[in-house]
């Protein structure tokens, strides 16, 4: 069974929370969304740090992040280190910007449900018109 919340979810919700919210929308899973919001608390983080973080192993959380990054929910920067080497940081996108891709998100879905209302039938009507 996924742990993506579906649509229905959401609708059956009488107050989501935004984390619910983040997950329908996005189609991420509810670990997913907990790391997006980990991350908002702690930026410039460490795979291994959230993985304390969120109590988590760390594969996991790297799974997430990588999702994160395909929704544009996160960024991964490169540090070098002054022994060498180099890790991975990551960062949330900003609140202000999520929360404008949640809404330019729903507002697509909106319009195609009221093109699907207004398209259905129209067959139908436009068959028996032209008999």
């Amino acid at each position: 069974m996924s742990d993506v919340p579906e649509m229905s979810d959401l609708l059956e919700t009488e107050d989501p929370g935004f984390q619910q919210v983040l997950a329908c929308v996005f189609g991420i899973q509810r670990h997913e969304s907990r790391t997006y919001l980990a991350l908002l608390d702690h930026p410039g983080s460490t795979v291994a740090e959230l993985a304390d973080v969120l109590d988590r192993d760390r594969s996991n959380v790297n799974r997430s992040l990588t999702t994160l990054m395909d929704k544009g929910l996160a960024e991964r920067r490169r540090r070098l280190l002054d022994s060498g080497g180099y890790i991975y940081q990551y960062t949330a996108t900003e609140l202000p910007e999520a929360k404008e891709m949640l809404h330019g998100a729903l507002d697509e879905w909106v319009e195609r449900v009221h093109r699907s209302i207004e398209e259905y039938g129209a067959d139908d009507e436009a068959d028996a018109a032209t008999e």
